[in-house]
């Protein structure tokens, strides 16, 4: 993984001593709290409903040992013992004091991470697939070039005040695990003819107020020119981008205001101007960067098949973690392991100190210090010896975090909601924790297979319910709660957004909707092998309207 040089020490140290100073201000009366918002969203400090937040920077989702064990410290030290694991791949601290904010940044800038530019109307964390660098259906690892976005991207004179905020999303297999088609910019690395490596590049996609699919703008850009024309895409989007009403200010608004072709000729034009200047990304700088994302060297270890066979004989519970939670590793010997942080009746996404400092302890023992964070909430292990499982696993029970639902129904993505946020209109915790409960017994989930439930609890759509197969949305409704179901969703490479099926539902009926709608797939599928998604995307949303409402009628 990337580590500091000493400008990048030198420089995280400057903003730590600038927001001190800041903070200290605003405590004194100085700053009046409007004149100290910008000054805070610069450095990742929200106000919540009942307190501050801090969203740390977990840049393209990849941590170690060192780094998980300091974020267990400051939710021991400075929060109520958690932290919480986001869509974006960062953690965020929901109780922090003001006061203690510049002492936490301080702390993580001894372990190379920060909190710049998980807020405001900047480029945010660039994401990327969870399974990078060990994934067996993988072209190239996408990590190296997320990080030549961020060094990029970091503090941009000239695109640290965008119309509104800016996501890229950067994958490198044809299986798409980093949902690019909803980012602003979503890269896909692949190869040409020639064996090549480049991108084709996606701009404009979303979800929030008005949820849009990406538009494929090239089908092969060269690896030399990703910065140059990632530029030109910001910049034609600085300039043109609305910025007279911020529903309408996300680059996606632009692209479908003036068109696909209209857009593809603005940037290329752009682009024409700056291809061959010093924005060209020599090879020498791609072979530098790529050197530090280099996989650990993974000994063989073939006792591991026989092994596993014997585990799994002897313990049903295990059998269902490796087959639920273990996937293929390009080296045979090997698997890449999903830490759920979904248990039955838990929090989505969120994680204790304790199990934060045993996760950094497994991935020391185990799995080469390297730990990954999805933006399905959940925690990686990308390299784990198949003889090393049954250990492994033994050490998640004891924490708790052992659940395997992997891509289960339980394993849902939920924003924090009401419980939290200011900007919510309804509880996402709750009914995700009901939703779970309800459907939490593994006969149960392994007969409905595949499923994807994503709750968000506003328009925003933090909890990505838009591509949620099932997705909810909390809304309010004359001062009263209400959630809002959208079917047929996806965020894979076969990218869709949800239809809205119908009126929405109240709390204390919303997990009857979803087992309404869970039964009537069931009672649909051709086979046992048609997921959900399948089966919806066959028949469309009456059937599903048909048991949920009695009529098109009442749906209306």
């Amino acid at each position: 993984m990337y580590r500091y040089d000493e400008f990048d020490h030198a420089f995280v140290k400057s903003r730590v001593e600038q927001f001190r100073d800041q903070v200290n201000r605003r405590l004194s009366g100085e700053l009046t709290e409007d004149a100290f918002k910008p000054l805070r969203l610069m450095n990742g400090v929200y106000l919540q409903l009942h307190a501050y937040m801090l969203r740390i920077a977990i840049p393209y989702g990849t941590l170690n040992a060192r780094q998980m064990r300091m974020l267990a410290h400051v939710a021991r030290t400075y929060d109520r013992g958690y932290g919480h694991f986001t869509t974006r791949q960062n953690l965020q601290f929901n109780w922090p004091k003001l006061s203690d904010t510049p002492a936490i940044l301080d702390e993580l800038a001894t372990v190379e991470m920060h909190a710049l530019q998980t807020s405001g109307n900047c480029i945010r964390n660039v994401t990327a697939d969870h399974f990078a660098g060990a994934a067996a259906d993988e072209v190239a690892d996408p990590r190296p070039y997320a990080e030549i976005l961020r060094q990029w991207s970091s503090v941009h004179p000239e695109f640290s005040y965008l119309p509104r905020k800016f996501k890229i999303a950067v994958t490198g297999a044809e299986r798409d695990r980093a949902a690019i088609q909803v980012h602003d910019i979503g890269l896909h690395l692949k190869k040409n003819d020639k064996g090549a490596l480049g991108f084709a590049v996606y701009v404009g996609g979303g979800q929030g107020r008005t949820p849009l699919v990406a538009k494929k703008i090239r089908d092969f850009l060269p690896e030399e020119d990703l910065l140059t024309y990632t530029t030109a895409i910001v910049r034609v989007y600085n300039l043109f981008g609305r910025r007279d009403n911020k529903f309408k200010a996300r680059i996606k608004i632009l692209v479908h205001e003036i068109g696909v072709e209209e857009m593809t000729r603005r940037v290329e034009e752009e682009f024409s101007h700056l291809k061959g200047t010093e924005l060209t990304l020599p090879q020498a700088d791609i072979d530098a960067i790529t050197r530090y994302f280099a996989p650990p060297s993974l000994p063989e270890r073939p006792e591991g098949w026989g092994q596993i066979a014997g585990w799994k004989k002897q313990d049903p519970d295990f059998a269902r973690w490796v087959e639920q939670n273990v996937e293929p590793h390009k080296h045979p010997d090997y698997g890449m392991v999903t830490i759920s942080l979904k248990p039955i009746g838990g929090i989505p996404g969120d994680a204790s100190h304790e199990q934060m400092d045993a996760i950094a302890e497994i991935a020391e023992e185990y799995a080469f210090d390297e730990i990954r964070i999805s933006h399905e909430q959940n925690v990686i292990l990308p390299h784990v010896a198949l003889a090393d499982l049954e250990p492994v696993y033994r050490a998640l029970v004891a924490q708790g975090l052992a659940t395997a639902n992997a891509g289960l129904i339980t394993d849902i993505i939920a924003c924090p909601g009401l419980d939290y946020c200011a900007l919510a209109n309804a509880r996402s915790i709750p009914v995700a924790q009901e939703i779970s409960t309800r459907f939490g017994s593994p006969e149960r989930q392994a007969e409905i297979g595949e499923l994807k439930i994503k709750i968000s609890g506003c328009i925003n759509a933090c909890g990505h319910h838009h591509v949620g197969h099932i997705g909810l949305l909390g809304v309010e409704k004359k001062g009263a709660e209400l959630y809002q179901i959208t079917l047929g969703g996806s965020g894979d490479e076969n990218t869709s957004i949800g239809e809205i099926i119908g009126r929405g539902f109240e709390p204390a009926k919303v997990t009857d909707a979803v087992e309404t709608i869970v039964d009537t797939y069931l009672g649909l599928r051709l086979s046992k092998e048609e997921t959900f998604l399948e089966a919806y995307r066959r028949v469309g949303p009456q059937p599903f309207k048909d048991a949920l409402y009695g009529s098109t009628a009442e749906a209306a």
